[in-house]
């Protein structure tokens, strides 16, 4: 009897409707392909005119992002949902790099005097017409329930001076772990990263400048976070035992809006 009912209660969850995450596949394989990180592991290019030979499944994939729904995409789980939004935003821009490549050197060269690319309302996302800013700031940001920090790291503005384009699709289980490795990886680039023991001052990405207020909400400040990281640092021991007592003093770093093509 007792079997019975254990295998009666595993036939009934196994059978339960499950939402099933969201198939990133085509995405996956574009940046495997068409994505190149350094000999450092620590900033990838891209290969932008691969991409454009490319463009006709990159758009299926953006056409199939387009196609969910507000109300499907609120029955996902919180990490689906994530991982959704990192993908949709960093291949909308790859496409808007596209719609001007080879003929600009910066993703900046899209926007003018008085608009920003990031601004552009260039396409349809959960139901709605929508801009770069409006996923980031809006959906991503603006969420109050992701509290999460570490997604400065994972999206990409297709700049130099921006955290490395991932070679792969972000997904809702693998979501924790490789936005993890983004950030360590990111900290360890001494180009956009840098403490120098004589001065004490770290050079630090303006990314932590202009996304301070995230830093101070969910990990008690732009110091603290970089201290929390000083075990997994690629940088000297020296450095880790200083940057351990966040007792540094921070710059910031000029940042490099040059387009991060594959040369």
């Amino acid at each position: 009897m007792k079997k019975f009912f254990i295998a009666f209660i595993f036939l009934l969850l196994t059978s339960l409707p499950t939402q099933a995450a969201y198939d990133h596949a085509q995405w996956n394989a574009l940046l495997k392909q068409h994505v190149h990180w350094n000999t450092q592991g620590t900033a990838t290019a891209v290969d932008y005119a691969g991409f454009t030979k490319d463009r006709d499944q990159l758009k299926r994939y953006l056409k199939s992002l387009s196609s969910i729904s507000k109300q499907e995409y609120s029955k996902w789980p919180l990490n689906e949902q994530q991982a959704f939004l990192i993908n949709a935003y960093n291949a909308y821009t790859i496409e808007l790099v596209l719609t001007r490549y080879p003929n600009l050197s910066s993703i900046k060269d899209i926007g003018g005097l008085f608009s920003s690319p990031w601004k552009q309302k260039f396409f349809r996302l959960l139901d709605k017409e929508r801009s770069l800013d409006d996923v980031e700031h809006g959906l991503l940001r603006g969420d109050k329930r992701y509290k999460e920090p570490r997604i400065h790291f994972a999206l990409n503005c297709a700049s130099i001076g921006c955290p490395a384009l991932r070679d792969e699709a972000y997904t809702g289980k693998l979501l924790n772990s490789q936005l993890e490795d983004q950030t360590i990886r990111f900290l360890s680039d001494p180009s956009r990263n840098r403490l120098s023991l004589k001065t004490g001052h770290y050079s630090i990405s303006r990314i932590f400048d202009w996304y301070a207020d995230d830093f101070e909400k969910h990990s008690s400040g732009v110091k603290n976070f970089i201290a929390s990281y000083s075990d997994k640092i690629k940088t000297p021991a020296s450095n880790r035992d200083f940057i351990k007592q966040a007792a540094f003093k921070i710059d910031y770093l000029d940042y490099d809006w040059s387009l991060n093509k594959a040369k």
